[in-house]
C-alpha cells in the first residue's frame, strides 16, 4: 500500500508521539534522573558515530574551497541571528516572549549535517564541500553557539550557566565523543558504513530521548497553559517567515558573489538550515530544566519546515539539470 503524500515521515510523527507522551505522562523523580543519564549516553554515542562516519578524504576534499566555507558560516552564525533580531518588530506580535528567546536560539545554532548532504546530494550539488562545510559548522557551533546565546538571549534572560560553563559541558558531551569517534575511525569505520541504516535509529532514538525529558520536565512546570493555540500557530508563521529570508539571501549572496551553480546549492542548503541533532542537547546544557521544553518548540517546528521545504527544493533543482543534460544530448 502506497504512503500517503500528506503524511507526515516517520520520524516526524515519532517526535509528535513523543511530545503527546511527555504530555501526558511526564516522567519525574527518580525515573527523570535515570532518563537524564540514558539521554547523556544516547548523544555521546550520536556524536561518537557522527566521527567515525566522516571520512578524512571529505573533509580534505571540502576544505579547500574556503570562499565557500566562509559564505556558510557567515549566514549561520551572522546573518541568521542578524535576522532574528531584525524581525523582534514583526515576530514578537506572534509568539510569547519565551518562544521568541526561541526563535533566538535557533538563530545561533550550526547548519544541520546529515540532511543538508542528502538535500545537496539530490540537486546535485557540490557534495564534498557540503560534508565539509556542515560537518566543521557542527564542530564551531559547539564554541560559537554558547556565545551567541549568550549576546542574543543574556540580555533579554538568565541562561541558567556562564559562557565558558556551557562550552565545557558541550565539549564533553559532543566534541569528545566527535573525536574518539574519528581517532578510532580506521578500525570501525568500514562497520559503521556497512550499518549505517540500522545506526540511524540511534541519532533518531537519542533526540527522541532528549525531547522527551525535555517536554516532560516543561509539562511538569506547565509548559501547554503558557503557550496558547494562537502563539503556536504564530509561531509557524515565524519559522515561514524566517526559513524564506534565510533561502532568498543564500540564494541572492550566491549569485552576487559569482559561484557557479554546484557551490550555489550547497550555499542554500547548508547555510539556510538549523540542527536539530545539535541544538536539542545544547539547549539541555543551557538553559534550566524549566524553559528548554518552550525553547525548543521554534527549532522542533522549523526543522520539519525546513526538511518539507528543501526536499521540494532539491527536487526542483534536480529536474532542471536533468532537463539540460537531455537539451544538451539532443543538440549533439
Amino acid at each position: 500500500m502506497a504512503r500517503p503524500r500528506l503524511l507526515p515521515d516517520n520520524f516526524t510523527l515519532a517526535l509528535i508521539a513523543t511530545v503527546t507522551v511527555a504530555s501526558l505522562l511526564p516522567c519525574e523523580g527518580t525515573a527523570a534522573v535515570v532518563f537524564g543519564w540514558i539521554t547523556n549516553l544516547g548523544i555521546a554515542l550520536l556524536f561518537f558515530l557522527h566521527g567515525a562516519k566522516l571520512s578524512r578524504q571529505a573533509i580534505v576534499a571540502g576544505a579547500t574551497h574556503w570562499r565557500l566555507h566562509l559564505l556558510i558560516f557567515s549566514c549561520t552564525f551572522i546573518l541568521f541571528p542578524l535576522l532574528g533580531l531584525a524581525l523582534k518588530p514583526v515576530l514578537s506580535p506572534l509568539v510569547t516572549p519565551d518562544l521568541y528567546l526561541g526563535m533566538l536560539y535557533l538563530c545561533a545554532l550550526p547548519a544541520t549535517v546529515q540532511s543538508a548532504i542528502a538535500f545537496t546530494s539530490l540537486a546535485r550539488g557540490n557534495i564534498p564541500a557540503a560534508i565539509c562545510s556542515a560537518s566543521a559548522s557542527s564542530l564551531l557551533g559547539v564554541f560559537v553557539t554558547p556565545l551567541l546565546v549568550q549576546l542574543l538571549i543574556g540580555a533579554h534572560g538568565d541562561t541558567g550557566m556562564s559562557t565558558l560553563d556551557a562550552i565545557g559541558k558541550i565539549t564533553l558531551q559532543l566534541l569528545v565523543p566527535f573525536v574518539a569517534g574519528q581517532l578510532l575511525r580506521p578500525w570501525i569505520g568500514a562497520w559503521v558504513e556497512r550499518h549505517k541504516p540500522v545506526l540511524r535509529y540511534v541519532d533518531q532514538g537519542s533526540i527522541l530521548l532528549v525531547v522527551y525529558t525535555a517536554f516532560s520536565a516543561a509539562v511538569i512546570q506547565g509548559l501547554w497553559h503558557q503557550v496558547p493555540l494562537p502563539a503556536l500557530a504564530g509561531l509557524v508563521v515565524a519559522c515561514c517567515v524566517l526559513l524564506a529570508l534565510a533561502l532568498i539571501a543564500t540564494n541572492l549572496l550566491g549569485r552576487w558573489l559569482g559561484f557557479p551553480l554546484e557551490d550555489r546549492i550547497t550555499i542554500i542548503f547548508c547555510g539556510s538550515k538549523k540542527s536539530l541533532a545539535t541544538g536539542v542537547p545544547m539547549a539541555s546544557v543551557l538553559f534550566a530544566s524549566s524553559t528548554v521544553g518552550v525553547i525548543l518548540l521554534p527549532l522542533m517546528l522549523f526543522h520539519q519546515i525546513q526538511l518539507m521545504v528543501c526536499a521540494v527544493l532539491a527536487q526542483r533543482y534536480s529536474q532542471r539539470q536533468e532537463e539540460g543534460h537531455a537539451s544538451l544530448e539532443r543538440s549533439h
